[in-house]
């Protein structure tokens, strides 16, 4: 899992509250247990027509937007199913922070393991960030984790609260597997002795 330290780029604008998981991927591309190839159909049907034709005015299709790497969302984004997927479609898209009011509980933890930051601000500070997301290419926002701090296009500083452990994960790009290599040489001892001790086993 790649590492997150610092990020500054351009944001894309996504007011609707309520974004479900099957909004962010359909249930017809879960079929797959790759977490690569979803991108391409992050959104799909709010991105393309019965046809398969790009709807010009979702912000995705948007050439300001076409390489966000940060979403400004409305409130309880992530809600509905708990399917990975979601999570999986938008890093692969390039998405590496969303910034919201609130995230459904399964989603939000999901994006920690996926190497994406999920931030959480007061309302009045995400209308700000919503109007810098709302310029396009001529706004940029920045975030640093390792201070947790969101800066907008015009400087102003907005800090936020993060679980130090998810912390730790994400700047040190540890997902489950990760964690569990870190220990990789205390397991390599144990099994050593427990097949001495029990060599039938």
């Amino acid at each position: 899992m790649d590492k997150f330290t610092t990020l500054s780029g351009v944001a894309a604008p996504m007011p609707l509250v309520n974004i479900d998981t099957d909004m962010i991927i359909p249930k017809q591309f879960l079929k797959t247990i790759q977490r690569s190839g979803l991108g391409k159909n992050l959104f799909d049907e709010m991105r393309y027509d019965d046809n398969g034709n790009e709807i010009s005015d979702f912000v995705l299709n948007q050439p300001a937007y076409r390489q966000a790497q940060i979403l400004i969302a409305g409130d309880n984004f992530g809600c509905g199913s708990s399917r990975e997927h979601a999570p999986w479609a938008l890093a692969d898209f390039g998405i590496r922070a969303i910034i919201s009011t609130s995230f459904a509980d399964i989603f939000y933890n999901n994006c920690f393991k996926n190497g994406m930051l999920p931030i959480v601000l007061p309302q009045e500070q995400v209308d700000i960030l919503m109007d810098d997301a709302r310029k396009g290419e001529n706004a940029r926002i920045a975030i640093d984790l390792e201070s947790q701090i969101v800066t907008s296009a015009d400087g102003q500083e907005f800090p936020f609260q993060i679980d130090p452990f998810k912390k730790h994960c994400l700047l040190n790009g540890l997902d489950d597997i990760g964690l569990t290599l870190e220990k990789v040489s205390s397991i390599d001892a144990f099994e050593a002795t427990a097949s001495q001790a029990r060599p039938w086993v």
